[in-house]
């Protein structure tokens, strides 16, 4: 595992984003752990999520034009981001999404760079794929090209059937999926620890009943 990801589980459970317990997931699944992205909520934890991503995305090597937050989620993800990778060389126009239409101003549907060329969409975690999907349908309708989707955790987890969400979203739209972590990061690094050697028997057996390769 890259020190960049070692890193952000500590700042995650450190944060309290990452907790562990017994969680009740939307499938109706006890979820030994459980992620809130949302306890990202002040300028500094925002501010290095963005770094995290921004790592995440250059290690992956995936070729893009632009950035793409689907509203609401995404727009202060998409911004920091932006402005992390800038300040590491790698300036890149973006842009979000209304959920309404503006009819006056400049209106329309997108606040920022007009979307074309490879977009990148930037989402915190894959559910039910509903945001990747709209997200897919704005950019194409905008004669732009959706080349993948960068998420915070990749849970590896079954949905409906035997594929996982990210699998799911990669089959259907047939872009790359990438994580800063995913369930097998969490895994080798509850490894190291002997204080959380608990932890890791529950999430290991989880992912044996629940997990995808």
């Amino acid at each position: 595992m890259s020190d960049f990801r070692q890193a952000f589980i500590e700042f995650a459970i450190d944060r309290k984003v990452l907790c562990f317990g017994e969680f009740k997931t939307k499938a109706g699944r006890m979820s030994p752990y459980f992620f809130n992205a949302g306890l990202f909520n002040d300028g500094d934890s925002l501010r290095r999520l963005g770094q995290f991503y921004a790592k995440a995305i250059l290690a992956a090597e995936i070729p893009f034009d632009m950035l793409f937050g689907p509203a609401y989620k995404g727009i202060p993800l998409v911004s920091s981001i932006a402005i992390a990778l800038a300040e590491m060389g790698h300036n890149y126009p973006f842009c979000f999404n209304r959920k309404e239409i503006k009819d006056h101003g400049e209106g329309g549907i997108v606040v920022g760079s007009p979307l074309a060329g490879r977009v990148l969409i930037v989402d915190d975690v894959i559910s039910a794929g509903t945001s990747v999907r709209e997200s897919v349908e704005l950019i194409t309708t905008a004669n732009a090209t959706p080349c993948g989707v960068v998420i915070a955790l990749d849970r590896m987890e079954r949905g409906t059937g035997t594929l996982s969400a990210v699998q799911e979203v990669n089959n259907t739209h047939v872009i790359s999926v990438i994580s800063i972590i995913n369930l097998n990061d969490l895994i080798d690094y509850l490894q190291t620890r002997s204080e959380l050697s608990h932890q890791l028997q529950a999430v290991a057996k989880y992912r044996q009943q629940y997990g995808v390769i």
